[in-house]
């Protein structure tokens, strides 16, 4: 029986060798538009083992949050062992008690001005097994509520940063992609979905990043549809060219679904701060279209995993694995300096903390910024919503208020005025009037006659 079984994985492996080459061989044989067949059996085969994967994922993030206390003294053992240089004061030693007083919490302005004088290693990127885990969920996750979105070519990326946290290695990485992985040129992925109107998922590093490509879009549409009709890049397509002069002519609302009329959702990646554009997205260019977000990624590269389409936006559950999250409570007034930290199954229901993270590049303990308030639990771990960030406040008449509360308020003032929606609000000093300018982009339907958008200056 075991003979069989190493038998059937040494073909499985040598299939796996063989199928990039010959894939690519038959395509360049074949003048058709269809996907070879070698090309579609390496999908359907990467796809079950993603789903496999995603799987044995799913399982261990239900074992380590049903235990989440020996989850987090895990996590503490896994960056002490990993920890780079001799700045290491515990060695021999992994008691979280013991940790705690010998490494005191730091702020993140004494941490980067640490690493900038070259004491410190640390890392803004995604890292630790949730990196993999956002991915391989939020994948199998997207294939189960939209399976049309995961079938060769119904994925495109417009932006060179991906929503998805970990870049997964051959055969994953080009799953349902249009353009090739890895692809730094943003002209040329977005010329590769405007070029293919059967996508069924949009994706983009952040909602700010896909503001900005629709906006770009706006401003250079006939740029690009010379360049789709010339066959730059690819074969000429002019009738794809007309499609896109015509959709662009009829404004930005609904134009993604004009574009690709089989759109079915907006992937990005929530690195705090995203709902206004998710907001003014929703109520223009993407309309009607849903949105995931695979994970919420702090500062520092903390992750926290969406559990699914399915539940309600913007909540994350904060995994118990490497690297390790601490909560710091958030109290009104000055912090304290000597404040302490709870662990994640400490947390309560409705309280808010600031994040602290620690990782085997600093050894750390860093206060993140980061403040997310605890909505439910998933076995023994909190979900969270992101409410701020602390240290970032705006000035609109001289004083000093936190940008939720200055958002919370507008919002609340937005509400009284009939049918308007607010997409975005920003608040500047203005050295020609000598004050502080607040800078509010409402929607407001005043008739197919009228503009849509009016810019209110105080």
């Amino acid at each position: 029986m075991l003979l069989l079984l190493f038998l059937l994985l040494l073909l499985l492996c040598l299939l796996f060798l063989l199928l990039p080459p010959l894939a690519v061989l038959q395509q360049q044989q074949s003048q058709g538009p269809r996907l070879s067949w070698l090309a579609g059996l390496q999908h359907r085969v990467a796809w079950g083992l993603l789903c496999w994967a995603a799987a044995w994922q799913q399982w261990r993030l239900e074992q380590r949050t049903l235990h989440v206390s020996q989850s987090q003294q895990q996590a503490l053992q896994w960056c002490l062992k990993r920890a780079q240089g001799t700045r290491c004061p515990l060695r021999g030693s992994t008691d979280m008690s013991a940790f705690r007083n010998h490494l005191p919490v730091t702020k993140a302005s004494q941490a980067q001005k640490e690493e900038s004088e070259g004491q410190l290693s640390t890392s803004n990127q995604p890292h630790g097994e949730a990196s993999v885990q956002a991915t391989l969920l939020g994948l199998a996750a997207l294939n189960k509520a939209y399976p049309e979105v995961q079938a060769p070519g119904g994925r495109a990326c417009v932006t060179p940063t991906s929503p998805w946290p970990h870049r997964l290695p051959w055969p994953w990485h080009a799953l349902g992609q249009v353009s090739p992985p890895g692809s730094k040129d943003p002209d040329a992925l977005l010329l590769g979905a405007l070029m293919s109107p059967g996508l069924r998922a949009l994706e983009a590093g952040t909602a700010v990043e896909l503001l900005d490509v629709f906006s770009g879009l706006e401003a250079r549409g006939e740029e690009l549809a010379e360049a789709i009709a010339a066959g730059n890049p690819g074969v000429p397509l002019p009738r794809r060219a007309a499609e896109l002069r015509e959709a662009l002519e009829q404004g930005p609302r609904g134009l993604a679904l004009r574009l690709w009329p089989k759109l079915q959702v907006v992937v990005t990646l929530d690195a705090g701060g995203q709902a206004e554009a998710v907001a003014a997205l929703g109520a223009l260019w993407c309309q009607g279209l849903d949105f995931f977000s695979p994970a919420y990624a702090a500062s520092g590269g903390a992750m926290g995993l969406n559990l699914g389409p399915e539940q309600p936006r913007g909540l994350y559950v904060l995994p118990p694995g490497a690297p390790l999250i601490e909560l710091l409570p958030v109290k009104e007034g000055p912090q304290e300096e000597a404040a302490t930290t709870i662990l994640l199954g400490e947390a309560q229901k409705g309280k808010e903390y600031e994040l602290v993270l620690t990782d085997h590049a600093s050894l750390t303990r860093c206060c993140l910024g980061d403040v997310v308030r605890v909505i439910d639990a998933h076995n023994q771990c909190p979900i969270v919503r992101f409410v701020g960030r602390l240290g970032q406040t705006l000035s609109v008449r001289g004083e000093d208020i936190g940008e939720d509360m200055f958002s919370e308020a507008l919002g609340r003032a937005v509400v009284q005025w009939p049918g308007a929606k607010l997409l975005d609000h920003g608040c500047v000093e203005s050295s020609i009037l000598g004050q502080h300018v607040c800078g509010v982009c409402l929607q407001i339907p005043l008739g197919a006659l009228l503009p849509t958008m009016r810019y209110l200056w105080h």
